[in-house]
């Protein structure tokens, strides 16, 4: 498994610290984020998932904790849309060049805009998918905010 992927590059180019953690990804895991978490040997709260969406047709990027579910009503109001609507994974994997299980904020091939869980800038670090399945870069989620340029805002049920 390569470490250096389209996301640890624009981290570089940045100039933000982070470490890279890779872990055995279980493709048959129910929750990916959760196996992630489990496998880091880390709280699943401080391991966030990259989700991607549709408000009110247009595709957002949002940063949550493995362990919560989005709240479609706050996703569209933290984009200022009426609605909100998961993304098919074929989509995600077009526009984000990555494949489901590897989607990374960072680095993109299409940028849009992104929203990170208003919580997860309470932890000092936090890990987040580095581009590919079974790798995770770990950093402080105030710099993540930085570098993607996004908002903050209460994403979770």
């Amino acid at each position: 498994m390569s470490k250096t992927t389209r996301a640890t590059q624009v981290l570089t180019q940045a100039g933000v610290a982070f470490t890279v953690h890779t872990y055995d990804y279980d493709p048959n895991a129910e929750r990916v984020g959760l196996q992630a978490a489990e496998a880091l040997g880390e709280e699943p709260h401080r391991v966030l998932k990259t989700l991607m969406a549709e408000v009110d047709g247009k595709p957002v990027c949002m940063v949550v904790p493995s362990d919560r579910e989005v709240s479609m009503k706050k996703l569209a109001s933290a984009f200022h849309g009426k609605s909100a609507n998961m993304m098919k994974p074929a989509d995600a994997e077009r526009l984000t060049g990555y494949h489901v299980g590897g989607i990374s904020p960072f680095g993109q091939k299409k940028i849009v805009p992104t929203a990170i869980e208003e919580t997860a800038l309470t932890e000092p670090l936090v890990y987040i998918n580095g581009g590919q399945r079974g790798l995770q870069v770990r950093l402080d989620p105030k710099e993540a905010l930085k570098v993607l340029k996004a908002a903050t805002a209460p994403l979770i049920a």
